[in-house]
């Protein structure tokens, strides 16, 4: 097994709830439901990809090859683009910080990275192991 991807994923998972319960307890008293959601939309995708991160931890130990390691390194990409730059564009609209929209642009990048980490688990699980010992 991976245990960095493993140890990484538990860390994001427990950031992931405490975000989620700060969204629904104490962000919707200060942004409008629009940031809101914006921010949900991150935790939501940062949730998702634990689980990827987790998957990824788990069959490097059966697969363990370069693809199943860069779709662990892409979806820590993926969370920290596509998650952090939701997280950064509620603030950014909930403090009217005009000329800073253009971390919106970030977000798209985490996008891509998490297909190419799902591209890579694909590959990583379809490529045929050195070993045939089955």
């Amino acid at each position: 097994m991976h245990r960095g991807y493993l140890k990484t994923a538990t860390i994001i998972g427990a950031l992931s709830v405490a975000l989620g319960a700060f969204a629904a307890h104490s962000l919707k008293q200060h942004v409008s439901d629009y940031a809101v959601s914006i921010f949900e939309t991150g935790v939501r995708y940062q949730f998702y990809h634990v689980f990827a991160l987790l998957t990824s931890g788990i069959l490097y130990k059966e697969f363990p090859n370069k693809f199943i390691k860069w779709s662990g390194k892409l979806f820590i990409a993926g969370i920290i683009l596509f998650s952090a730059s939701l997280y950064a564009l509620t603030f950014i609209k909930a403090a009217v910080l005009p000329g800073y929209d253009w971390v919106g642009a970030i977000t798209p990048f985490g996008g891509l990275c998490f297909i190419a980490g799902w591209l890579c688990l694909f590959f990583g699980i379809a490529k045929k192991p050195k070993s045939t010992l089955q």
